[in-house]
């Protein structure tokens, strides 16, 4: 993916999205709280093109390599699709 299109289009939707994920399922899944502080990090890298490295890995660490469990919504796996998109795009 063209990362011009990660921060014009996939930052939006995470910036709306994350929060609303960690207030649903933050209770029964504490290690969303930690995604949500990275992708904050993330956005601030990205705004100054700064390398993610540090953060990707931690992200992959912390989602079990953007597993996403059973029990969730929609947009809980459309936010680890996106990050997972971005770590694939960083990484390259």
């Amino acid at each position: 993916m063209n990362k011009d299109v990660i921060k014009k289009e996939m930052l939006p939707k995470l910036e709306m999205y994350v929060p609303v994920v960690d207030r649903v399922h933050g209770a029964h899944h504490p290690e969303f709280h930690e995604v949500k502080d990275l992708f904050e990090q993330m956005v601030v890298k990205l705004n100054n093109d700064e390398d993610l490295k540090d953060i990707l890995v931690e992200l992959r660490k912390v989602t079990n390599n953007y597993l996403i469990p059973d029990d969730v919504c929609e947009t809980y796996e459309a936010v680890y699709n996106m990050l997972e998109e971005i770590d694939h795009t960083y990484s390259e």
